[in-house]
């Protein structure tokens, strides 16, 4: 299973990303792993959506959908609006 996230950061900018482990993806996110991860100098970080994919392309292409919209566009979606 693959997993499309959105977490929102302290500063409350949003990050959205893919992964096959959603608990240990946060937990990297808030260890702040990765010299030039954007979430690292924004910490903590705290989940605020997900969604389950069955194949990785069809969890990337979703990812991507969503980075190309609005931060309130992705509030709507992570409260259930959309």
């Amino acid at each position: 299973m693959y997993y499309v996230y959105i977490i929102e950061c302290l500063d409350k900018s949003l990050y959205t990303g893919v992964t096959n482990n959603i608990e240990r993806r946060l937990w990297e996110h808030n260890e702040g792993i990765g010299d030039d991860s954007y979430t690292k100098s924004r910490l903590p970080v705290k989940l605020i959506y997900h969604e389950e994919h069955k194949f990785v392309n069809d969890a990337i292409s979703r990812e991507k959908q969503i980075k190309g919209w609005s931060k309130s566009k992705k509030l709507a979606l992570s409260n259930g609006f959309i």
